[in-house]
């Protein structure tokens, strides 16, 4: 056999693998996900905490969890100040946890500068805007109870609007499902989440853990969740199981403060509010 002959089988096979290795490269450039096809989903998890700002149970250890929080700030309290503070200091996000009617319950449960839906408007907007004034650092703001003032389409108009001329975004912690703030929002033009998951709405250790596995569960089927939990008659054993629990939900989402769910979140990172 001649060197020519034995050099053909070796042509051959070169052409064949320089032709597989651009024909690949060809389909990927023609199919943006195909290189990505098998990369996991990048899952977020914010982890909201409510009722700071009357020195509740839980207060230190909810702020010294190894993670970045968003911490809802009752106006207007004994400690509303210096929990707003110390959250700041620690890196937290600070939002307004602004006291509304619900459809069961004492108005004296809210506390002072309350939004029911008895009030007109005017009174409605001074009270939001007191609140804000009153929370150090805040960037945003959930409802604390609310479930008939968040199913009020004036009543919220009146709250959005304050929020949107402030340049703060709003959070439904979804305490009805009757509720108007995402019609409104969009009414209004302004930026909104929701809650997905209550972490400790019943007070016993047992549902907390319970509720960890819903979010383990929530996040198998979606790229993110709100988590919203309590300190007071839930404190230690919500901060508890959080910080029992970080490790393994690490393994699962990468936690985030609320703000880095919003379409631009570099504003707040820079230390900025929505305008």
């Amino acid at each position: 056999m001649s060197n020519t002959t034995r050099i053909i089988p070796w042509k051959i096979a070169l052409i064949l693998c320089v032709g597989l290795l651009f024909g690949g490269l060809t389909a990927q450039a023609g199919n943006p996900n195909a290189a990505s096809a098998d990369k996991p989903v990048k899952r977020q998890i914010a982890v909201v905490i409510d009722d700071f700002g009357n020195g509740m149970k839980g207060t230190e250890q909810m702020l010294d969890l190894p993670i970045r929080l968003t911490v809802a700030v009752m106006p207007f309290l004994r400690t509303t100040k210096q929990d707003a503070e110390a959250a700041h200091r620690k890196g937290h996000d600070v939002i307004v946890h602004l006291p509304m009617e619900p459809v069961r319950g004492l108005r004296s449960w809210l506390g002072p500068g309350s939004i029911t839906t008895d009030l007109p408007d005017e009174e409605i907007r001074k009270r939001v805007e007191a609140a804000i004034a009153d929370v150090p650092h805040a960037i945003g703001m959930n409802n604390h109870m609310g479930s008939k003032a968040t199913a009020d389409s004036r009543v919220m108009r009146v709250v959005l609007q304050v929020c949107k001329e402030k340049g703060l975004f709003f959070l439904d912690s979804r305490t009805s499902y009757k509720t108007v703030v995402p019609k409104v929002a969009k009414e209004v033009d302004l930026v909104t989440l929701h809650n997905d998951v209550f972490l400790d709405d019943v007070y016993t250790q047992n549902h907390v853990l319970r509720q960890i596995a819903e979010v383990k569960k929530f996040l198998t089927k979606n790229e993110r969740c709100i988590v919203i939990g309590h300190v007071g008659a839930p404190g230690l054993y919500t901060s508890s199981v959080l910080r029992n629990a970080i490790p393994d939900l690490k393994t699962r989402a990468t936690f985030v403060p609320l703000t880095q769910l919003l379409p631009m979140p570099e504003a707040f990172d820079q230390g900025l509010k929505l305008k």
